[in-house]
This record gives structure tokens, sequence and C-alpha cells, in this order.
């Protein structure tokens, strides 16, 4: 089980505290009660699953500084949260496993596919990585783009396949791919949250 295991190499630094809109929270809140993020104790080894990230200004950033909000490391098990559950993600390097951040708390596991999503489309605002078997193993029925099941979270190979996926599919348009190799792993993005929330929340009520 390797679920929440921080698999890039990251400079961080400790700062007191980094401040979160009111809509990153309400979203994360509406993920948590419904099971999309959060941890129990039977699944994935009990470790915290799922995370929330959003752009932030300057928007006019070269690809690998384009800076992000993103809850912290192991937080989506708690219930509530604050500024001191998130992390910045100041300059990202998919291609050489390497993030820099700083905040309270380390970045989520997942920071390196976050970031090459802002790197792919610079107009994209928010992304959400849920946990849901019933989108996870209906992908293939319900026509969601999915990452290579030979590929593990939070590697340079997953990033590889997000840009496969762009180049390859219609995740672009549907706004929402599957991790095949990432039990229940499902991502979505958007322009905005509403866009990168209903994304997930329409195959969520599905059937």
């Amino acid at each position: 089980m390797q679920e929440g295991i921080i698999k890039f190499v990251q400079c961080f630094t400790k700062k007191d505290s980094v401040v979160v809109s009111d809509v990153l929270l309400f979203w994360r809140s509406v993920f948590y009660r419904n099971g999309l993020i959060g941890r129990n104790s039977q699944l994935y080894g009990g470790a915290a699953y799922g995370n929330l990230s959003q752009r932030l200004s300057p928007y006019d950033c070269p690809v690998n500084k384009r800076r992000f909000l993103i809850s912290g490391s192991q937080t989506s098990g708690l219930e509530v949260v604050a500024s001191e559950h998130f992390s910045v993600v100041v300059e990202c390097y998919p291609d050489r496993n390497f993030v820099v951040a700083e905040g309270p708390v380390a970045p989520s596991s997942e920071s390196m596919t976050h970031g090459v999503l802002y790197d792919i489309d610079n107009s994209l605002r928010f992304v959400f990585h849920a946990h849901c078997p019933h989108i996870w193993h209906m992908a293939e029925l319900f026509g969601i783009p999915a990452t290579s099941p030979a590929v593990e979270y939070g590697t340079v190979e997953m990033t590889r396949e997000v840009f496969r996926l762009f180049s390859e599919t219609d995740v672009f348009d549907k706004r929402i791919f599957c991790m095949g190799g990432h039990q229940d792993g499902v991502v979505t993005f958007g322009r905005t949250a509403e866009e990168a929330g209903f994304a997930m929340l329409k195959y969520f009520v599905r059937y």
C-alpha cells in the first residue's frame, strides 16, 4: 500500500500560514461530506485520500512556475480544515520529479499531477483529485479517459500519461479522467471551481 506517500523530491520551506479562498474550502467540504476525500480505516491502509488545488496569480507565469495552493499531505481525513492545512507549490518540474513548496504543511503527494495540468492549460484554475470506486470502475462505460493501469500516482510516468490523454483523448472537453494505476483515483479540472466540481458530481450521481 502506497497511498499518501510522497514520491517526488521536494524543497519545502516552512511558513506559518497561507491564504485559502472560501470557494476552495467550500468544495473541499462538499467532497468530504460525500466521501470523495477523507480517511477510512478499512481502505487504502487507513491513509487519507484526495486533494484539491487552486491556481494563484499572477497567471502569466511560465510553465513550471505556475503557483498553486494545494491541500497538505494527509490532511484529507480532517473534517474541518483551515489555512494551516494547505501548502503553496511555487515551482513544479514533473520531468525532474522535483517540487518547490512552502507553507505550514508539506504539499499533497499528488502535487505533480496538479502541476502538469496547470502547465498544459493556462486557463485552468482548479484541480480536484477524489477517490470514487463507482466512477473508477465504471470509467469505460461512462466513456471517461483513463491513464495506464501500469502507471502509479505521483510519478513522472503519471505526468506523461496526463500529457498523453490530452493529445489522444477528449479529456479536455470532459474535464475528467481516471487514474488506471491508482485505485479509485479520479481527477477533474476546470476554469472555475464549479466547472471542476460538477465535472465530478455529474458522474458521482450517475446510475
